[in-house]
């Protein structure tokens, strides 16, 4: 896979197609050191966890999480450039989908002028060729995955050190919930 930003915007992102509608994962912290032009170029969606849910669950795997981590302030500063550039961000919450993705990804698809198939409520098991060289790291569930699961909140407790980062964060998503679907 690429490593160069840059080329992978230029290669992958802003390169020939062959659909007329592709869809790009992007982590919003490893927006950090590009060029964010491009994304003008994109209809970008924004999807966000509550981080009384994403906090615990991200300590799993990161312990000494900070707000950079969870994307939040990143997420809030691509939406703030969405509205500066005179639109209006697309804003989904997880819990908001995992609890009607049929309804959430119609909205979503009004809101983008495609037409919504079925198709996009499932999914075959096991990992995909571009997962990326992190999928054995963080897509275990996912892989086990036919379909949007049932929305269930967060069990584990925040390790206390977190809760400065979790303090931090909740405002930001607040922030970024009045620009969320409402199916």
């Amino acid at each position: 896979m690429e490593t160069d930003g840059q080329a992978a915007v230029d290669q992958t992102i802003l390169g020939p197609q062959q659909r007329e509608v592709a869809f790009f994962k992007q982590m919003a912290h490893h927006l950090v050191d590009l060029d964010r032009a491009f994304l003008g170029a994109c209809r970008n969606i924004l999807l966000v966890r509550d981080p009384r849910d994403m906090l615990p669950s991200l300590a799993v795997q990161l312990p000494d999480a900070t707000l950079a981590d969870t994307g939040l302030a990143m997420q809030v500063e691509l939406a703030n450039s969405i509205v500066d550039a005179g639109d209006e961000p697309v804003v989904i919450d997880s819990k908001v989908l995992l609890e009607n993705p049929t309804a959430t990804l119609t909205e979503l698809c009004r809101r983008l002028s495609i037409e919504f198939e079925p198709a996009m409520l499932a999914w075959p098991d096991g990992p995909k060729p571009e997962d990326g060289v992190w999928a054995k790291h963080w897509y275990h569930n996912v892989h086990k995955s036919t379909k949007f699961g049932e929305y269930r909140p967060q069990l584990r407790q925040l390790p206390k050190a977190l809760q400065p980062v979790q303090d931090e964060a909740i405002p930001l998503y607040e922030n970024l919930q009045k620009y969320a679907l409402e199916p």
